[in-house]
């Protein structure tokens, strides 16, 4: 399933693609917590782009980048002479958003002095900028992410309670690569196909040995890293087969400690579905050949674990 640059036929993935159907029609404020890596901006542009904001703009702002005197002016604007340097009027983020999605990356990392300012604007609607004193009425909505627990931050005085409600109508989850099974050697495919056409190196091909080392790694940094792996992968490679020598991670698998037979069988035949559609980027045909079944019966196997 595809929804604009989401990529995954896991289960896990599968619910989160779900969600995300479901609250881009909703004007509310959504919350996206997940690992560093795990593409939390590529699902908040995905909500805008399902939206009915869609025809404005998606303005991204990482909080956790900018210092701390020149965030609040960045985010609300300012108003010439307000400060020294300030030689015109500037729109600030919210201003620049409106009609459209305001997307906070690492919103735990927004200063306290802020977030005072960013549950006003949730309560009221409307905003000041720096050196102004007009009200302003903004129309967008809100999309946060964050790596950080916020109800840790909360209890360490950290986070106001009463703006994490706000910003958390809507929770979404997104799980790391090594929960999605079989979604790393799809992504891989689709990364490589599309690192060829931007490095102009005509169609690149993983090999089988490379697709085992991508399924074998636990890929701590996420999605990104496996792009940035790819990315290095399609750059380095001397001809248009893409090996494990090329790739250049190592596995790591975990010891299954399931002795239930029925429950191991289960889990190794939902495992080699997943494995085959990720081997042959999700050509259902190639799968079944692969797996050494009819498509009917992939079909059934698919339908009886909830792939898509």
């Amino acid at each position: 399933m595809l929804i604009s640059d989401l990529i995954g036929s896991s289960p896990k993935f599968q619910a989160v693609l779900e969600d995300v159907e479901t609250v881009a029609s909703a004007d509310c404020a959504v919350l996206i917590r997940g690992e560093t890596g795990t593409g939390k901006e590529v699902i908040a542009k995905s909500i805008h782009d399902a939206s009915p904001r869609r025809q404005h703009r998606f303005v991204a702002i990482n909080c956790a980048a900018i210092p701390e005197n020149l965030l609040e002016s960045e985010l609300f604007g300012y108003e010439k002479g307000s400060f020294t340097g300030a030689a015109k009027q500037t729109l600030g983020k919210f201003e620049v958003a409106n009609g459209g999605t305001l997307f906070l990356d690492e919103i735990g990392d927004l200063p306290l002095s802020l977030q005072a300012k960013l549950l006003r604007f949730l309560q009221e609607r409307v905003i000041e900028r720096i050196g102004g004193r007009q009200e302003i009425p903004i129309d967008v909505r809100i999309v946060c992410a964050t790596h950080q627990n916020l109800k840790d931050l909360t209890a360490a005085g950290r986070f106001r309670e009463d703006l994490y409600y706000r910003l958390a109508e809507i929770v979404l989850e997104v799980p790391p690569l090594r929960a999605r099974n079989g979604d790393a050697a799809l992504l891989a495919h689709g990364f490589a196909h599309r690192c060829a056409a931007e490095q102009k190196r005509g169609s690149m091909t993983l090999l089988p040995d490379a697709v085992a080392a991508i399924e074998a790694h636990s890929w701590p940094g996420n999605v990104r890293e496996l792009e940035n792996v790819i990315r290095r992968a399609v750059i380095m490679a001397e001809s248009s087969s893409i090996g494990a020598a090329d790739i250049g991670v190592s596995g790591d698998a975990a010891e299954n400690s399931q002795l239930n037979l029925r429950q191991v069988r289960e889990e190794a035949e939902k495992q080699a579905v997943l494995r085959a559609l990720g081997r042959v980027n999700g050509n259902l045909s190639k799968a079944a050949d692969l797996l050494g079944v009819s498509r009917p019966t992939l079909y059934e196997l698919m339908h009886r674990f909830g792939l898509k």
